[in-house]
C-alpha cells in the first residue's frame, strides 16, 4: 500500500516552513566566503545550517504527518533525533566546502553531492524512525530519484547562497528552493509501501495526533528561523552603522 492521502494544509506548512528556512539560510551564507576570522565564518555556516538544514528537517516531519498511510504511526525518537542532526550536517558541510573554496571548479559538484546525499540520508532516516504495524519497503527507483533531486536542489542552494545580493532576488530563489526540497521530500514518501498493516479500531487518546505533532514542530521551526532572522538583520544593521 502506497501513501493514501495527503493533508493539504500540512502539506502547504511543510512547503512554507522549508521555503522560510531557505531564505533565513541565504541570508546568512553570504558572508561565509568574507569572514575576517574563523569565529565569523563559523557563526555565518552554523546559522545558514541550522535554517537550511533544521527546516528541511521540518518539512520532512511535516509532511510525514500530512500522509495517512491507513495505520497508527509513533517514532523512534532516537532516529528522529539523528534525522535532524545528518540535515544540520549535511547543510554545514556543503556550505563550508563551497563557502570557503575559493572558486575552486570542483567545489560545488562536491558540495552538492556531500549536502544531497546527506538530506536524502536524513530523509531515509526519518522515515526508518516510523513505528508502523506492518512491513515497510521503499521503491528503489524512486529512492534513486529523490536523491538525485536532492543533489540537484543542494547544488542549487550551495550556487545561489554566495551569489545573490537583493533580498527580493533571495525571496524569490527562496520559493523556488522549497519547492525543490518539497520534491525530494514528497518522491520519496510516494515510493514508500507498506504491507501486512492494519488500521487500529481506535487511536489512543494519549498520543499527540500527527497533525497536532505538525503543527508543533513548525511553530518550534518558525520561532527559531526568526529568531535567526532577526539578529542577523540586527548585525547587518549594526555592521552598517560602525562603517559610516
Amino acid at each position: 500500500m502506497n501513501p493514501a492521502s495527503y493533508e493539504v494544509f500540512l502539506v502547504g506548512l511543510s512547503y512554507l516552513i522549508v521555503a522560510y528556512g531557505s531564505y533565513t539560510a541565504l541570508q546568512y551564507a553570504f558572508p561565509i566566503p568574507h569572514g575576517l576570522t574563523w569565529g565569523e565564518i563559523l557563526a555565518s555556516v552554523a546559522g545558514a545550517a541550522v535554517a537550511l538544514g533544521g527546516a528541511v528537517w521540518a518539512m520532512h516531519f511535516i509532511g510525514m504527518n500530512s500522509v495517512d498511510l491507513g495505520v497508527a504511526v509513533t517514532y523512534d525518537p532516537a532516529l528522529v533525533a539523528v534525522s535532524l542532526a545528518l540535515a544540520v550536517l549535511a547543510a554545514a558541510a556543503g556550505l563550508f566546502i563551497v563557502g570557503r573554496s575559493g572558486g575552486g571548479p570542483l567545489n560545488l559538484p562536491l558540495g552538492a553531492l556531500v549536502t544531497g546525499l546527506g538530506l536524502a540520508l536524513m530523509q531515509y532516516t526519518g522515515m526508518e524512525a516510523m513505528t508502523v504495524p506492518g512491513k515497510v519497503s521503499y521503491d528503489p527507483t524512486l529512492i534513486a530519484g529523490s536523491a538525485a533531486i536532492a543533489i540537484l536542489a543542494a547544488a542549487a542552494v550551495l550556487w545561489l547562497a554566495f551569489r545573490l545580493h537583493g533580498n527580493l532576488m533571495r525571496f524569490v530563489s527562496a520559493l523556488f528552493l522549497g519547492a525543490a526540497l518539497c520534491a525530494m521530500h514528497y518522491t520519496a514518501v510516494y515510493g514508500l509501501k507498506l504491507e501486512g498493516g492494519a488500521k487500529p479500531a481506535a487511536a489512543d487518546a494519549s498520543l499527540m495526533s500527527p497533525a497536532n505533532a505538525a503543527y508543533v514542530v513548525f511553530g518550534v521551526a518558525a520561532l527559531v528561523l526568526t529568531l535567526l532572522l532577526v539578529y542577523s538583520t540586527w548585525k547587518s544593521a549594526r555592521t552598517l552603522t560602525s562603517n559610516l
